[in-house]
């Protein structure tokens, strides 16, 4: 299976490929269910793509709420039924002075990963009308509690509450429909925020924009499906669909974007 599902993805994939064989095998041969940390949306697609190779294990993926973008995935053998709680996912009320401070997104990333712990042991990060909540491993639930009390400058409390209690995002994301001559980081970006191709090379050149939550190499780098882009100051777009060739032999994609505030 492995090099046959690895000619569908970039050889900077192929780790992760490893990764998820091993997970497969385990699940197959000790017949149990095995829970990966959180993942993003691409890798989530490769996983389940390997998966719908085989017949014996399954997966589904969580990330504490419907439509959350990073998520946990269980691969489960055929008799196995999951259920929410097999995910293991602890969600954190931000408790902070809301009439005196205003928190943002960047803060509360930065300090969650600066915690001293890897960045798939948290997922989301939501808010809604100042709240400010995010989800954990629920293994990594009590190293937080003890290690975050402030985001910036300022003071908060973190408290765990239900699942069930999780807020529904303000969900800014629009999606286009456009067409680009190939699926280069620069074309893609370009595209999605109205600029100038050298001005997208520029951003990318000046360490700007993050793949998939990690470096870019370069601005020719080809873009593949659900891949998302982080661009400083301008927002996010992610490849959602990649629909064929125009008769000029351009490409028709959608993409997601939300805009930074």
């Amino acid at each position: 299976m492995n090099d046959n599902i690895k000619q569908h993805f970039r050889d900077s994939e192929a780790p992760f490929i490893e990764q998820v064989t091993g997970w497969l095998r385990q699940a197959a041969d000790q017949y149990r269910p095995i829970l990966t940390a959180f993942l993003n949306p691409r890798q989530v697609y490769i996983a389940q793509t390997m998966v719908n190779q085989m017949d014996e294990v399954h997966m589904r993926a969580y990330g504490g709420y419907d439509g959350a973008e990073l998520q946990r995935i269980l691969f489960y053998p055929n008799y196995y039924q999951p259920t929410a709680a097999d995910f293991q996912i602890t969600l954190f009320n931000i408790i902070y002075p809301v009439k005196f401070a205003t928190l943002k997104h960047g803060q509360i990333l930065g300090t969650l990963a600066n915690a001293g712990v890897d960045r798939d042991v948290f997922g989301d990060i939501v808010s809604a009308d100042g709240a400010w909540q995010f989800f954990c491993e629920s293994e990594m639930a009590t190293y937080f509690d003890d290690q975050i009390d402030r985001f910036g400058k300022t003071k908060v409390h973190l408290t765990a509450v239900p699942l069930e209690n999780a807020l529904i995002p303000e969900n800014d994301w629009e999606s286009v429909t456009t067409t680009v001559s190939s699926l280069r980081a620069d074309n893609i970006i370009k595209a999605a925020f109205n600029l100038s191709r050298h001005h997208a090379k520029e951003l990318i050149e000046g360490a700007k924009v993050r793949l998939n939550w990690a470096d870019l190499p370069k601005a020719d780098y080809e873009l593949a499906l659900l891949d998302m882009l982080s661009v400083n100051h301008y927002g996010r777009v992610r490849l959602a669909e990649v629909a064929g060739e125009t008769k000029k032999a351009r490409l028709r994609i959608t993409l997601n974007i939300i805009h930074s505030k």
